[in-house]
């Protein structure tokens, strides 16, 4: 149930008694809505994976082979999942997406979107897939004809999730042949919802130079299992929260959000309760936003500001996509006006210092240029000695999964390719 980080350790836990519990249904965040078989609007939310209207299907390979096991697929665009924008979910053979950041062993315990969470093995039939398309408005996951471990012969099921990109979520539900009560929940949770959770991070209590990290949950939607059925469907709206707000003035109005708190160092609109609560908590925003106005923030930052306010000007800021980017010129000078006054923080009298620079960087460029040179060509010449093998043998070209081992009760993180199967579209790396 944990995993070593720094010497601590990951676990999941109840809120104390002095924190908001875990709330059911509240309407805070979500409003839904269940439509029967014979309601026209769950014929509507069913999305047809076969109309090539609705974007190029892939057949997860690793998944529709694989039994317990989830893999990491990228979004196309910015999902709103309780105020909080992912680019990254993770899809599990077992009818659910984990939405969050840190994977742990018991994916099914929180932060997840659960169309039919159950114990399914699609590794058992050669009809069983698991397949998803990504349009940029919408992501949908189908689990067809998967069936239940142990319980092969009762039938197999096929439902989805679509994840709009407004934020809505709907799960639809073409074959289910058997009652929630006759799933059992024994060796599988079986949950149909959403749920959310933030990580608090606070010392062993082992030793104060450990770190816990603490996952706790914060909401949970639980539908009613008896409305679920073949051709059934639920659709869930979701509403405003406070994160979406990026003013102190919208933030504590009361016409959209409302227990919204202003955190003027972290210029965030939250009510302590999201993914962030760790830095709303490290920077001091419960004391900070306790009976504070827009107004005295105001005054605050007027008060601290110098009679001078330097201006930026030409100024251009890089934010690296990934942690491996860097900016193309980190040697971009700040030029600071105050008054009628131009200063640079660049010396001039440097100016001799600052060519003999460029030339040296020129030189040490060809240098390097002529010597991937002679690499690539005694690579391409010698193709069997070792070093270009072992180059060759350690690339990576593929997301990482993890797999839920049989005889195992957590995720274990591994590498694998997908195998096609029968009814395969496409197959291979997320």
């Amino acid at each position: 149930m944990s995993r070593a980080v720094l010497g601590g350790g990951i676990t999941i836990d109840t809120l104390p008694d002095n924190m908001t519990r875990v709330v059911e249904d509240s309407g805070k965040y979500y409003t839904w809505r269940s439509f029967g078989p014979d309601h026209q609007r769950a014929q509507e939310l069913w999305v047809d994976m076969n109309d090539v209207r609705h974007g190029q299907v892939r057949v997860h390979g690793i998944l529709s082979n694989s039994y317990k096991q989830a893999v990491r697929v990228a979004l196309s665009f910015d999902f709103p999942f309780y105020g909080h924008y992912l680019r990254q979910i993770t899809i599990a053979t077992g009818g659910f997406i984990f939405t969050g950041d840190i994977a742990h062993r018991m994916l099914t315990t929180t932060q997840y979107i659960a169309p039919l969470m159950a114990n399914f093995d699609p590794s058992y039939s050669k009809d069983s897939t698991v397949q998803y398309l990504d349009n940029g408005e919408v992501f949908v996951v189908q689990w067809e004809q998967v069936r239940l471990s142990g319980k092969e012969s009762e039938g197999a099921f096929t439902f989805q999730a679509a994840l709009y990109k407004t934020g809505a979520i709907t799960f639809s539900f073409r074959d289910i042949p058997l009652s929630f009560d006759e799933i059992g929940s024994v060796e599988h949770p079986v949950k149909v919802g959403l749920s959310d959770a933030f990580m608090v991070i606070s010392p062993s209590l082992q030793s104060a130079d450990i770190q816990r990290q603490t996952i706790y949950e914060y909401h949970r939607v639980e539908i009613d299992t008896a409305k679920i059925s073949s051709y059934s469907a639920v659709e869930f709206t979701p509403l405003p929260t406070c994160l979406q707000h990026d003013s102190c003035e919208s933030c504590l109005s009361l016409n959209q959000t409302s227990g919204c708190s202003w955190c003027n160092v972290l210029q965030r609109c939250s009510d302590g309760m999201d993914r962030h609560r760790q830095e709303w908590l490290d920077y001091g925003c419960p004391e900070e936003s306790k009976n504070a106005t827009c107004e005295d923030y105001l005054r605050n930052d007027n008060s601290t500001a110098s009679s001078v306010t330097p201006e930026i000007e030409d100024v251009t800021f890089f934010t690296p996509l990934q942690n491996s980017c860097e900016s193309d010129d980190e040697t971009k000078h700040h030029i600071l006006k105050a008054g009628s006054d131009v200063k640079s923080d660049s010396s001039t009298g440097n100016d001799g210092l600052a060519n003999t620079g460029v030339i040296a960087g020129i030189a040490a460029a060809l240098v390097l240029l002529v010597a991937l040179v002679l690499v690539a060509l005694y690579i391409n010449y010698h193709p069997s000695t070792a070093s270009p093998l072992y180059l060759i043998q350690r690339r990576k070209t593929h997301w990482p999964s993890w797999k839920f081992q049989k005889q195992q009760t957590g995720y274990t993180e591994v590498e694998g390719e997908g195998h096609e199967k029968e009814s395969a579209a496409e197959t291979g790396p997320c």
